[in-house]
């Protein structure tokens, strides 16, 4: 290659908000209804495009129309070594642009950060794969292993039309894949200035949605009614809504806590996790959050008039379960609403954990720490779900490994679905050196 050719090679420090920007600017939106998500077929052309310019053949799967997944594979040198699966989704959860201080779909750049909704879930990562993989393509670089990159549809609503859908009709896509990464894992908690944690995702609770009915005879409402649908649906939502599951503290959420108190010199008491918990600042939502099954309600409906009693409620209520806990969580639910409440389950998709140990966790240590030598990698349990339960369904060992320098008051957790979704230019340009670095060697 010339000297101008590489000269007029882009930066990849430039190129990963450039290709962040325009995915932000890509509404993507998924409601959940097929009739009005929008976006993910024009966002996987776009990544086929990216990819194509540099020679990099993809496929898009539809599962439904316009619910578009992508997948390419990327050849290893070393044909004999398992393959190495890469997933990010390209759908994000609504916007109310009102709400915002910009607009969630402008991809503008304020005060250090990339704004837009999917700024952190998880379009930041797609940016950063599709920069790591242009920037190999145009210098010739071969990874070891094959890589498989799976950008990924209807991941906010379950996955049915995105992972799912993928590894029931096209596993064959996934040969030889044993170990993948995806989101949320890899983002920095400040200790100091010259410690961080590094959060690695090693297990997520299990996603358990259910539709809560009650039924009860119709009438006036100027009646005394004493069978009323409203009535006992609201006070059964009121008690789940109200009740705290007892702690439980898994494998992983032990060895989180264990790090974590002896970083900040705090005595844990297995007893009594939730008071180390407490001192963690912005992540206390994520991490006390897995410490026990929760079940928070979401939507209600009933009625059709302002008058009249209606014969039936019916509720949703998320509910996420640790590992091995969802036959438990729902006989804990059964005890609450009484029996007179149909549970219906929406989702039902099982918790994950694995072992934080191996040569894939070695290699996201160096790359963590070539990058930041105050960098301490360390294993958490995700309070949501990601497209990780889909491909786990093939004996895929999952990780959450997108990595993230944060700034220390930087609420991460809360920007997740929230409004003002951002992520810091900065932090967007380590992820890139990390992922490039971790990709490399693994």
């Amino acid at each position: 290659m010339t000297s101008d050719a590489a000269s007029a090679r882009p930066d990849p420090a430039d190129e990963v908000v450039d290709l962040c920007r325009d995915l932000l600017r890509i509404d993507t939106t998924n409601t959940g209804d097929n009739a009005t998500s929008v976006g993910e077929r024009a966002a996987a052309e776009y990544v086929a495009e990216k990819l194509a310019e540099v020679g990099v053949d993809a496929v898009i799967h539809e599962s439904a129309p316009g619910r578009a997944n992508l997948v390419a594979r990327i050849p290893g040198t070393d044909p004999g070594r398992d393959a190495l699966l890469v997933h990010g989704h390209l759908d994000v959860v609504p916007a109310d642009p009102d709400e915002w201080s910009v607009h969630p779909f402008s991809g503008e750049i304020r005060d250090g950060y990339l704004w837009g909704r999917g700024a952190i879930d998880m379009k930041d990562f797609d940016a950063m794969v599709l920069t790591v993989v242009r920037n190999w393509q145009r210098t010739g670089v071969r990874p070891a292993r094959d890589i498989v990159l799976a950008f990924t549809a209807d991941e906010e609503a379950g996955s049915d039309y995105g992972a799912h859908f993928l590894t029931e009709h096209h596993r064959g896509l996934f040969d030889g894949c044993t170990e993948a990464i995806g989101e949320v894992g890899g983002f920095s908690y400040t200790i100091d200035e010259s410690q961080r944690l590094y959060l690695i995702e090693t297990a997520e609770k299990g996603i358990d949605w259910l539709r809560l009915h009650a039924r009860g005879r119709p009438g006036h409402g100027s009646m005394v009614h004493d069978d009323n649908a409203v009535t006992a649906l609201a006070e059964a939502v009121a008690r789940i809504g109200r009740h705290r599951f007892p702690v439980v503290v898994t494998d992983t959420v032990r060895a989180f806590l264990e790090e974590v108190s002896d970083l900040l010199g705090v005595e844990l008491d297995p007893a009594d996790p939730e008071t180390a918990i407490a001192k963690l600042g912005p992540i206390a939502n994520i991490i006390g959050a897995t410490i026990r099954n929760t079940a928070n309600p979401t939507r209600f409906a009933a009625g059709y008039k302002d008058n009249v009693i209606p014969g039936r409620a019916t509720a949703t209520i998320d509910c996420r379960s640790l590992p091995g806990q969802s036959e438990l969580l729902e006989q804990q639910l059964r005890e609450l609403v009484g029996p007179d409440i149909v549970i219906e389950y929406i989702q039902r998709q099982p918790a994950l954990e694995t072992t934080f140990d191996g040569d894939l966790v070695d290699a996201m240590s160096v790359a963590l720490r070539a990058e930041d030598p105050g960098a301490r990698p360390v294993p958490y349990m995700l309070s949501g779900g990601t497209d990780a339960k889909a491909f786990s369904q093939l004996g895929i060992r999952c990780f959450g490994f997108a990595p993230l320098r944060l700034p220390a008051d930087l609420n991460f957790s809360g920007l997740f679905h929230g409004i003002d979704e951002r992520v810091p230019v900065d932090g967007l340009q380590f992820g890139v050196r990390v992922l490039d670095r971790f990709l490399r060697s693994c």
